[in-house]
């Protein structure tokens, strides 16, 4: 009898079971076939501390959005000086009269010494201001960097060398003190020492002074990766074939950029947040009485040797905002890029 000769196997037909043996060990059932993104967020949900950090930095923007709201349904506004208006609140030497900064079921987190103004609404309005600011700096920003970065890796050349060295310029800048020596040259140059700055002048030049000396770094990043993401084989293809450079641009690099470009935006918000509450703090930017984090620590540094609680509130409130977005930051950078371990 002639043994039964077994008949080749197709190389085309592969079983569920041998793509759940050549799958990676550890590789989730099924991920093989979602994308980047799918597994990005899978990989970020089960982060704990970024799902917490998430949840808290939606918070606060929530709050920050809804401020004039909770302040309607709450009865007061951060303007109003109740301590000057209701006797009792304050004493002689206009400081509150009930303890910790006369916290009190009226007022939930006391009211300021001299104006008696209410800090609750107070934080409120600064927690949106200062979001306001942060968050179309990092915005305007990240923009800025991604076009410039990009086009000097692309072009190269001339345009690289020129683009470079404006980078290594605004990098060794000293932008704190370019702000403090010039913020009143600026504005006198569009107000007369005789009226007050216009807030929205202020809000203004803040976030284009910001969005001007902070570009340089993400735009660096970008330029050192499109010029190693030009010379690979599918940059020179798309080349071969006749696609133009914005094709180029847009469909073969800026699909590989997001990952670093989402992690530098993440820095960029927290960096702005503390960097315009410091500002506001030294004097430069925001002022009293427009409701800002930085005005809140600076006015709760005049008195904090008599109650602390004026600093309190403002303070924990911007720290824990920027340790929850740094944490949010890690988290994304993880889940985008698995190779990295903090």
């Amino acid at each position: 009898m002639t043994p039964a000769t077994p008949s080749p196997a197709t190389p085309l037909e592969v079983t569920d079971e041998d793509s759940a043996a050549s799958a990676k060990p550890g590789t989730p059932k099924g991920s093989e076939s979602r994308s980047p993104g799918r597994l990005a967020w899978i990989r970020f949900k089960r982060d704990r501390t970024g799902v917490i950090s998430a949840f808290v930095v939606i918070f606060f923007f929530v709050v920050g959005i809804l401020a004039p709201l909770i302040a309607k349904l709450y009865g007061k506004d951060p303007y109003t000086t109740y301590g000057m208006n209701i006797p009792g609140l304050l004493n002689e030497f206009n400081y509150p009269v009930k303890p910790n900064g006369g916290i009190s079921s009226d007022f939930w987190f006391g009211i300021e010494p001299q104006l008696g103004r209410d800090v609750f609404t107070f934080l409120l309005y600064g927690i949106r201001n200062s979001l306001l600011i942060a968050t179309a700096a990092a915005l305007l920003t990240t923009l800025l960097g991604v076009v410039v970065g990009i086009t000097a890796g692309y072009l190269g050349g001339k345009t690289d060398y020129f683009v470079g060295r404006v980078i290594d310029i605004l990098l060794a800048f000293p932008q704190t003190l370019f702000f403090i020596a010039f913020w009143p040259v600026v504005m006198a140059i569009f107000v007369s020492p005789e009226e007050n700055t216009p807030v929205w002048l202020t809000v203004t030049s803040l976030i284009l002074v910001m969005t001007a000396f902070g570009w340089a770094s993400i735009a660096r990043l970008l330029r050192g990766e499109v010029l190693a993401l030009r010379e690979r084989e599918f940059v020179e293809a798309a080349k071969v074939t006749g696609a133009s450079p914005a094709r180029i641009i847009f469909k073969e690099l800026l699909p590989n950029l997001w990952t670093p470009i989402l992690i530098q935006a993440t820095l960029l918000l927290p960096a702005y947040v503390t960097a315009e509450a410091g500002l506001a703090f030294l004097g430069v930017g925001l002022s009293d009485p427009t409701p800002d984090w930085g005005v809140m620590i600076q006015n709760g540094a005049k008195v904090y040797q008599d109650d602390i609680t004026f600093m309190l509130f403002p303070g924990l409130s911007m720290v824990l905002f920027v340790v929850a977005f740094n944490l949010l930051g890690d988290s994304v950078r993880d889940a985008l890029d698995p190779k990295t371990k903090r």
